[in-house]
């Protein structure tokens, strides 16, 4: 079973990635973009087929090494 785990910035954490790929946006004349926040996905590819049961090991997963979560907000999906 597929999982996808989207690991994003909270908000009020400064995000220099972001803020370099705002500024090079704007160079290049693409002035309506306000603010861009950097963040990862990471795909798993996992054994079993209850979903709820999957998601919730997937959410472990994240939480013990996936994502900072003093720094970081994270979602789980199980992709069907």
């Amino acid at each position: 079973m597929k999982v996808r785990v989207t690991v994003s910035l909270k908000e009020g954490v400064l995000d220099p990635q972001g803020k370099a790929i705002g500024h090079a946006l704007h160079v290049l004349e693409f002035p309506e973009v306000k603010e861009v926040r950097v963040g990862k996905v990471i795909e798993l590819d996992v054994d079993g087929s209850d979903a709820a049961a999957v998601e919730a090991r997937a959410t472990e997963m994240a939480k013990q090494l996936l994502a900072n979560e003093v720094i970081e907000d994270f979602a789980v999906e199980v992709v069907k």
